[in-house]
């Protein structure tokens, strides 16, 4: 008869909201599953065995499923790894009923049972369900009822300025539910603070910061991405330097409040940090809203950093460029292409797939998902149709870096159609300003032109002197009929209309 029982595979899953407890030898993840096991061995006479996988997840909500133990127990189901899964309580895998239903579906769909070995139900049966969702719902309002009373409670302490727990601050330790100042950590925050106000900006700050070894706050924690200690990023270092709790105030629902420790820094500068993010953020919203960028979002290199928008000018002409952003600090970060002009990119991808997808060319930018350039290689992938996702790969030679990358990607050879029109433009001025002719009307009729071709040539004579010398050594990125025709006075204007 022995011979006769299927195994079950059971696998078990425990979790704990928390952090706290986790240092300890015996915590509470080994009692579940203690639990756990204990309760599959009294079901040894029906086959049921334990899988040897160990799927915990340590200080993760129940309120979501975004946990890589659940992600990882799931996959498992769906590959058909697992018969059954068992947990201490119902609301060690979820405290959502949405949520509930969802992981319940999938378990049906690959006729896997769900066991609780405190509260024992059969999800196989209406009435299993029935009961398991009335204790789910209890569940979740014990869980928002509890948030709702520590939000409050923090709301209030907060108001008073006490430190009511979370991630402590480089530059404090937390001793008695209270921000002690770190003497050590202390200077290295006015270290940071004292370098962004002398080199001032982020770029420079974190290649300084490399430099002299400066990294996150390190803590004594068993859950990797809370130990810290890792290098500063743009992210956290832009809200490191906006974090008030270093001149004494503690936060809370959007307002700063007076706290009960002390300030590491003084506020004059503070105040001087923040003044100057308000400019470099400023700054750099006008250079990305000026640039144009076509591919903005979806462009990375081969080591998956984002390539984003920037430009330089030459002669007056200004010029597009993607660079990779571990440019800024970190060029050993940087993929095997860094910087590539926009304007080849954007011709070479628009070209490509057109003609793959017989599409307008105008259409296909909102189809692409991701572009990675690599050296010989620009890979684009599409967004998913229909559950398929697919790439198309565009062989390309990337042209030599610095100024004669820009000479190459914009041509050195000088556009004749324009330089002849300026030439005639400034020909017809001339005439006009010597008095050859009365009238712009006088000039159409001697050179058998209609009066509006001579007005409209005319606006080249009137182009910005930088302008137009580098239409004339072949530097410009533009051809005749990407001027205006109506071109405004100011040259500064000028150069933003036929940039």
């Amino acid at each position: 008869m022995a011979s006769d029982t299927k195994l079950l595979r059971c696998a078990i899953y425990t979790r704990k909201s928390t952090e706290h407890g986790l240092e300890q030898e015996f915590n509470s993840l080994d009692a579940q599953r203690e639990a756990c096991e204990a309760f599959i061995k009294s079901q040894a006479f029906a086959g049921w065995r334990v899988l040897p996988q160990q799927y915990n997840d340590p200080a993760y909500s129940g309120g979501n499923l975004d946990r890589p133990a659940l992600k990882r127990l799931i996959m498992d189901v769906e590959a058909g790894k697992v018969d059954v899964v068992v947990v201490y309580k119902i609301d060690r895998l979820t405290r959502s009923l949405a949520d509930f239903a969802k992981l319940v579906d999938a378990f049906d769909v690959k006729s896997v049972s769900f066991v609780a070995v405190t509260q024992q139900f059969n999800t196989t049966t209406s009435m299993g369900r029935l009961t398991l969702n009335v204790l789910l719902s209890f569940a979740q309002f014990e869980r928002e009822l509890s948030a709702e009373r520590v939000r409050d409670k923090v709301a209030a302490s907060r108001r008073k300025g006490k430190w009511t727990g979370g991630s402590v601050p480089l530059g404090y330790d937390a001793e008695n539910k209270k921000l002690i100042i770190n003497k050590a950590e202390a200077e290295t925050v006015r270290t940071i603070f004292g370098l962004y106000l002398e080199v001032g900006s982020f770029s420079k700050l974190v290649a300084e910061l490399d430099r002299r070894k400066i990294v996150t706050k390190r803590r004594n924690s068993k859950v990797l991405k809370y130990r810290g200690g890792i290098p500063f990023t743009y992210g956290p270092l832009a809200y490191f330097l906006k974090n008030r709790i270093y001149i004494g105030e503690t936060h809370h629902g959007g307002k700063w409040f007076k706290g009960e420790h002390a300030a590491l820094l003084d506020r004059r500068t503070f105040d001087r940090a923040q003044d100057l993010l308000k400019f470099n953020t400023v700054k750099r919203k006008v250079k990305f809203s000026e640039s144009g960028a076509l591919l903005g979002g979806k462009l990375f290199d081969d080591k998956g950093n984002r390539m984003g928008p920037s430009f330089s000018s030459k002669s007056g002409v200004r010029y597009r460029f993607y660079v990779s952003v571990a440019l800024r600090g970190r060029k050993h970060e940087a993929g095997s292409v860094s910087r590539i002009s926009a304007p080849e990119i954007e011709g070479l991808v628009k070209a490509a797939l057109s003609e793959k997808l017989q599409a307008p060319k105008e259409e296909v930018i909102e189809r692409i998902d991701t572009i990675t350039v690599s050296n010989g290689l620009i890979r684009v992938t599409l967004k998913q149709l229909k559950g398929k996702q697919r790439s198309i790969e565009i062989p390309w030679t990337p042209k030599p870096q610095g100024d004669a990358q820009v000479a190459a990607t914009f041509g050195s050879k000088p556009d004749h159609k324009l330089v002849k029109s300026i030439i005639r433009a400034h020909a017809w001025l001339d005439d006009l300003s010597a008095g050859h002719h009365a009238s712009i009307e006088d000039l159409a009729s001697a050179a058998d032109l209609h009066p509006k071709v001579i007005r409209q040539g005319l606006r080249l004579a009137f182009l910005p002197p930088l302008l137009t010398r580098a239409i004339l050594e072949g530097e410009a990125m533009f051809e005749l009929k990407h001027i205006p025709k109506l071109l405004p006075l100011s040259w500064r204007q000028q150069h933003r209309a036929v940039g």
